[in-house]
């Protein structure tokens, strides 16, 4: 297998964009990253999306962005997995380059939520639970995590501000990141005062609804010495690992232990050969507090029920033990679904390069993405390192 990297990224602003298609928005960030990589084509393009034939009436996002990218002809298409597209379109682009099929690809995250009625939306969303067990009984997704947060609080007897320190954290970071929908830091009584969505997730628990697309440009060894002519900036990627588990939460063996994520996880350590203590930085699925927790917990950065004393003692800011959502996470940065694991490793790579502005990690070296699908179906994981 040989060695992929990642040489350039481009995005979007996330948010509500009225203005924007979804195929002008891919086409952006697209373009975008070619400009950053200084690319002026590439073989491949795989799209992470999860809703555009639901809500807007359109499939073939391969194709259709490709063209509009400037780039028909070329190999392209689509990667489904719920919320966990954007982290299979990324494998995707990876294994194509580390298969020896490309030498240069790219890989955009594109989802547009903001265009339909909310109800429609929200019912879109619910697409990601399993429809026979849990959605067709009325469950809709938040509804779903809110048994989920409900049942871990009792388990670990917790209250929902223990868990709040994840959201506060994603906003500070948010709050210095140009491109995040939500660019204000939080504190506790905001959190106490926001409207309860779903007992227990209140407004401050849960990502949102937003538009956004986001884009890189993976390459082999065989375009490296170019680049470092060239001077331009370049991660490794170490690890590019997926697992699942099943769609209803409760046909799994332990609900309150994500068993994809730490499978996901320990495939992406053995393939890197770290473990979890060399990780300098994560950028978690934090579509919920309680996501952000389990997450943590399975991919073995804390004990069952414990991870909420790192949120609480600061080891999870980007000044802390593992700077975890550095750039605002889904909670404050925004959580375009199918868009959110490519947005994930534009940020890792931006990071590994010392380009994320005032929320720099000092010494990063190795960063760790996770993207979930569904609540815990659908799990990607990937390792990137730092390389100049």
């Amino acid at each position: 297998m040989r060695d992929a990297y990642i040489i350039g990224v481009g995005q979007t602003a996330v948010g509500r964009h009225n203005d924007l298609s979804l195929r002008v928005m891919a086409a952006r960030a697209v373009e975008a990253a070619m400009h950053d990589a200084g690319a002026e084509s590439v073989e491949g393009l795989y799209v992470g999306n999860m809703l555009s034939g639901v809500l807007l009436n359109q499939q073939h996002l391969g194709a259709l962005i490709a063209d509009a990218a400037g780039l028909r002809g070329i190999d392209a298409a689509t990667a489904e997995a719920a919320c966990g597209s954007g982290g299979a379109a990324v494998r995707w682009g990876v294994m194509a380059i580390a298969s020896g099929q490309h030498d240069i690809v790219a890989v955009c995250g594109v989802e547009k939520l903001t265009a339909t009625d909310p109800r429609i939306t929200t019912r879109g969303l619910a697409m990601a639970a399993d429809y026979d067990e849990e959605a067709s009984h009325g469950v809709s997704f938040v509804a779903l995590n809110a048994m989920i947060m409900r049942r871990y609080l009792y388990e670990y007897s917790l209250i929902p501000e223990d868990l709040a320190y994840f959201p506060i954290n994603a906003h500070h970071n948010g709050a210095r990141n140009p491109n995040a929908m939500f660019q204000k830091a939080v504190d506790m009584r905001t959190y106490r005062r926001s409207p309860v969505v779903a007992d227990p997730i209140r407004v401050l628990d849960a990502s949102p609804i937003c538009d956004g697309a986001a884009a890189l440009i993976i390459c082999s060894g065989d375009r490296m010495a170019e680049i470092k002519a060239s001077g331009r900036p370049f991660a490794r990627v170490l690890a590019s690992a997926n697992a699942t588990d099943s769609v209803a939460v409760h046909s799994r063996a332990t609900p309150m232990f994500l068993q994809a994520s730490y499978l996901s996880s320990r495939r992406a350590y053995a393939q890197a050969g770290l473990e979890p203590q060399d990780i300098n930085f994560f950028e978690a699925h934090d579509a919920f507090s309680v996501m952000a927790a389990l997450s943590l917990e399975a991919c073995g950065f804390a004990g069952p029920g414990k991870a909420h004393e790192m949120a609480k003692e600061g080891e999870i800011t980007t000044e802390g033990r593992l700077p975890m959502s550095t750039m605002g996470g889904l909670k404050a940065r925004g959580h375009p679904v199918g868009a959110t694991g490519v947005y994930q490793v534009v940020e890792a790579y931006l990071q590994l390069t010392s380009r994320a502005g005032p929320n720099q990690v000092q010494n990063a070296a190795i960063g760790m993405t996770q993207n979930i699908g569904g609540s815990g179906a659908t799990v990607a994981t990937h390792i990137l390192q730092r390389m100049n």
